[in-house]
């Protein structure tokens, strides 16, 4: 019993939208209907400016660490602790608070590989970089390594239900950035610090 609940409050954290909230406390007004209509820091930055998207980015991120990390705190079982992490991050996709619409999910799911083992958020952040370095496409980055990570948890030896929640998150992932993935496909995604002409 104490496992659902558990899971349950992990969704009901994921579903605080940091963005969102953000936006309403500086006054910004409401992140989906600007720019992209994506709740999330990226689309913030090019809306509202880098301070707002920083405190975005913290609090997706700090949403998928706090329950991984708090249910290994708690010892619970490895399955669980993966399922915290699977649920925070629905919760960023579905927030329940926000109409179920939500966000991409990739600075939420930073926060839950950071939260499964440190080397695991080290090397998701590391092939971001370098992806990011050579292509300057940053949904191509985060994509890449969004699609590695289930095969750095069976690498590093990490619990195999880590390597399953992340398989679940990947496919997420990939349907929430499916008109990214057209418009790299296209020629038509937009660089890193490209100007719009």
């Amino acid at each position: 019993m104490f496992t659902v609940f558990y899971l349950l409050s992990s969704y009901l954290v994921g579903s605080l939208s940091a963005a969102i909230l953000v936006c309403r406390a500086l006054g910004k007004g409401d992140p989906r209907g600007v720019g992209s209509g994506n709740p999330g820091a990226t689309n913030v930055l090019r809306a509202f400016g880098k301070g707002p998207a920083a405190a975005t980015l913290a609090g997706d991120v700090l949403k998928g660490f706090l329950p991984v990390v708090l249910a290994g705190g708690l010892h619970l079982t490895a399955t669980t602790v993966a399922a915290a992490g699977l649920a925070a991050f629905l919760g960023h996709l579905f927030p329940i608070f926000f109409a179920f619409r939500g966000g991409k999910g990739v600075a939420t799911l930073i926060g839950v590989v950071f939260g499964y083992d440190l080397r695991l958020g080290c090397g998701f952040v590391l092939v971001w970089l370098l992806m990011a370095a050579i292509t300057r496409y940053s949904s191509l980055a985060a994509l890449t390594a969004t699609a590695l990570a289930p095969a750095f948890v069976l690498g590093l030896g990490l619990p195999l239900p880590e390597a399953a929640a992340l398989g679940l998150m990947v496919i997420a992932v990939f349907w929430r950035h499916r008109e990214n993935i057209q418009r790299l496909r296209s020629g038509n995604e937009g660089r890193i610090g490209a100007r719009k002409g």
